[in-house]
């Protein structure tokens, strides 16, 4: 071995060391059985949403062509026909009394724009597409949330985990139809990499953002990934400001085939919901729901109070993410250590 290797192997052992995943702050979120569907239509549900006591639910492409209305046992009472012909819807939210549809899935980055559709289930499920356009080129996105500010918020799962949160300045009732109307990009967001199990097969689930929901009350946002909770309080109903700052909560969920869906009941519980996933054969996933789950983000802190969360730095480590950190560093001690020895020592037997 010549002293040029040693550095390098050395190297990539630290690198390995700071990288590890950590453990988001709990094992399982505290979640419960809500419902258990037994609908095919539902094998793909990739979208829940709360509106005036019922519970909505679409799955996504291939299976977005229909919006489920379903009872408390998660049994379909009825099936809204999607008004328009979906690329690929990912998200349902609902706002003022109608139901939207988040056409904002693109796998292979190829779209000029991406949609909301408008609808009213009052009215059978008739409404209209919205048109979207980024700033900065196509993006893959599987998560929409509508504030009490009315604006949209997209929050995309682009690249290894480093995605974008994107917003337009009209609020959803205005926006033109078909547009397009313009989304900018107001902050990024990138989930950490942890432990938590669930989610695909030979992916890092923990990584990819799949769902998005906001309380009905508009004060708590939340984002989730295939195996992880994100929540952040929520002042003056702007989600996309809250988005811009660290979140106040990281929750490992409970492991969920290929967790998608995420809606906030009218009490402030949280439900969970998942596509069926790689075994076809196998019984439809539960819909999950954590009790009470806005207050787990605690209160939203003013702009001019000095301990509000600042968006330059990621937020100090806490809990069981600490220790491991810890032992990482003296692990990484130990290394640079001996790499200095063992160089040292080569150099001079030369």
């Amino acid at each position: 071995m010549t002293p040029r290797v040693v550095p390098v192997l050395c190297a990539a052992a630290v690198t390995l060391l700071v990288a590890s995943p950590a453990a988001a702050q709990t094992d399982d979120g505290g979640a419960e059985q809500y419902c258990l569907p037994t609908d095919p239509g539902l094998s793909e549900l990739s979208g829940l949403t709360v509106l005036d006591g019922s519970l909505y639910g679409i799955g996504d492409s291939g299976a977005d062509d229909r919006v489920a209305r379903m009872d408390a046992e998660c049994a379909v009472a009825q099936w809204l026909p999607n008004p328009v012909d979906p690329y690929d819807v990912e998200d349902l939210s609902s706002h003022d009394g109608s139901l939207w549809l988040a056409d904002i899935g693109d796998n292979d980055r190829r779209r000029d724009a991406v949609a909301l559709t408008r609808m009213d289930p009052a009215q059978g499920g008739a409404g209209e597409l919205h048109r979207l356009t980024y700033p900065d080129g196509a993006h893959d996105a599987e998560a929409l949330l509508i504030g009490g500010d009315g604006r949209p918020v997209v929050v995309t799962k682009d690249g290894l985990g480093t995605g974008g949160v994107y917003t337009t300045d009209t609020r959803v009732s205005d926006l033109a139809s078909p547009g397009p109307t313009p989304l900018r990009r107001v902050a990024d967001f990138a989930p950490a990499a942890t432990t938590s199990p669930g989610g695909p097969p030979l992916l890092d689930g923990s990584r990819l953002v799949t769902g998005g929901a906001v309380s009905s009350d508009g004060t708590v946002a939340a984002v989730r990934t295939y195996t992880d909770l994100y929540l952040w309080p929520v002042s003056d109903g702007d989600v996309a400001q809250a988005l811009s700052t660290a979140p106040s909560s990281v929750t490992a969920l409970p492991p969920q085939p290929q967790g998608e869906a995420l809606a906030f009941t009218e009490d402030g519980d949280l439900l969970l919901g998942s596509e069926q996933g790689v075994d076809t054969a196998a019984a439809l996933p539960a819909v999950l729901f954590v009790r009470d789950a806005v207050s787990l983000a605690g209160s939203a802190t003013s702009a001019s109070d000095p301990e509000q969360m600042s968006t330059d730095a990621p937020a100090e480590p806490t809990g069981s993410i600490l220790i491991p950190l810890i032992a990482a560093a003296a692990s990484v001690g130990v290394v640079v250590l001996v790499t200095a020895l063992l160089v040292r020592r080569l150099f001079r037997s030369r």
